[in-house]
C-alpha cells in the first residue's frame, strides 16, 4: 500500500534505516483495511522496535508482537504516557499481531473478559518489593501486620473479610513442614499455603501468639473488628516511592493466576480459594499467559 511506503515515523535516520524494513514487511503482510491503519501500526510498531534496538533486544517484527514483549515495551519504553495512551498502543499492537501472526489460540480467537485493574496480579518484582517493604517497616505492629497481610493474600488466597476474624490457633504447622489455614465463615475452609510464603506466616503467627491466650492473628492487640480493619492498618504502612500498595484483592488475584498457570485442578482451585462460581476466575483470564500455538495444539492433540 502506499501508505506504508510514504509513512515513516519520525525516528532518528540510522534508526529508521535498522528497523524500517522489517516493519514495513510485516505491516504490509497484515495486510491493513484502510491508510489509517497503516500508518497507525507502522507507527506503534517502529516505536516499539526503535525501544528494543536501543535496549539489544531482538527487533524483528514476529518478536516483537507477543504478548510479552508488548506488555515489556508498554512497562519499560511507554511507562511515561497516561493509562489510557497504553491501552491504544496495546490495542494497535494485538491486532498487528493478530493480523501477522494469527489468532492467540490456536481455535480461534479466545473469549473477551474485562480484567480490572483490581484483578492484575502482582509481578514477582513487586512482591519482592512488598516483602521488603514490610521488613522495613518502623515498629514490631506494622512489620508483621504487613508480613501477615502478605502471608495470607499471596501465600492462601484470602481476601479481608477472612483475614479479620482468624485467630492464631487458626494457623497449624504439620510435621512435614505445611502450614494450613483453617478459615472461618461462609466459605470455610482448610487451605494450605504456599511453601514461599509458609515460613513467613510461621513467624508472624509466632510473634501475634501468647500462651493461653485465643489471639487475633492480625493485629492481635487490637480488638476491633471492622470492616475496615485492614485498610485501616495499610493507612498507617510506610511505603516507600516506586513500591505498589497493597491491595489484598490484587494478593488474592495473584494466588489465582499463578495456579492457573500451574495447570492446578480447576475444583482443587475453587475449593482452596472458596469459589462457587468461575466468575472471579473470569476477571483474572485476561492476566493469564496463554501458550504458544504449538503448545495449544500439542495439549488440543493429547487431551
Amino acid at each position: 500500500m502506499d501508505a506504508i511506503e510514504q509513512y515513516r515515523p519520525k525516528l532518528p535516520t540510522p534508526v529508521w534505516e535498522r528497523i524500517g524494513p522489517d516493519c514495513r514487511r510485516a505491516v504490509t503482510k497484515a495486510k491493513p483495511a484502510t491508510p489509517k491503519d497503516a500508518r497507525d501500526w507502522l507507527g506503534s510498531l517502529a516505536y516499539a522496535a526503535a525501544h528494543a534496538d536501543a535496549c539489544g533486544r531482538p527487533t524483528k517484527a514476529e518478536h516483537l508482537l507477543t504478548p510479552e514483549a508488548v506488555e515489556w515495551y508498554l512497562a519499560t519504553g511507554y511507562a511515561h504516557v497516561g493509562e489510557a495512551a497504553r491501552a491504544n498502543r496495546r490495542c494497535r499492537l494485538n491486532r498487528l499481531r493478530r493480523a501477522v501472526l494469527g489468532p492467540d489460540l490456536i481455535t480461534g480467537n479466545p473469549a473477551a473478559y474485562s480484567g480490572s485493574d483490581a484483578s492484575r496480579p502482582y509481578a514477582r518484582a513487586e512482591q519482592a518489593q512488598l516483602y521488603a517493604t514490610a521488613r522495613a517497616q518502623p515498629t514490631d505492629e506494622l512489620r508483621y501486620g504487613l508480613l501477615t497481610l502478605l502471608a495470607l493474600g499471596l501465600g492462601c488466597a484470602l481476601d479481608s473479610p477472612e483475614i479479620i476474624p482468624l485467630r492464631t490457633h487458626d494457623i497449624r504447622e504439620a510435621p512435614n513442614g505445611a502450614v494450613a489455614v483453617a478459615v472461618r465463615g461462609q466459605r470455610a475452609r482448610v487451605v494450605l499455603c504456599r511453601a514461599s510464603w509458609a515460613p513467613v506466616l510461621t513467624e508472624a503467627t509466632a510473634w501475634a501468639s501468647q500462651p493461653g491466650d485465643a489471639r487475633y492473628l492480625f493485629r492481635p492487640a487490637s480488638h476491633a473488628r471492622g470492616t475496615n480493619t485492614v485498610t485501616n492498618f495499610l493507612a498507617r504502612t510506610k511505603i516507600p516511592p516506586g513500591c505498589p500498595p497493597l491491595v489484598m484483592g490484587r494478593a488474592r488475584a495473584t494466588w489465582l493466576v499463578d495456579a492457573i498457570e500451574a495447570r492446578m485442578h480447576l475444583p482443587t482451585l475453587m475449593a482452596a480459594a472458596g469459589l462457587t462460581t468461575l466468575r472471579s476466575i473470569d476477571r483474572v483470564l485476561p492476566h493469564v499467559r496463554n501458550l504458544s500455538p504449538d503448545q495449544a495444539a500439542a495439549a488440543l492433540k493429547e487431551f
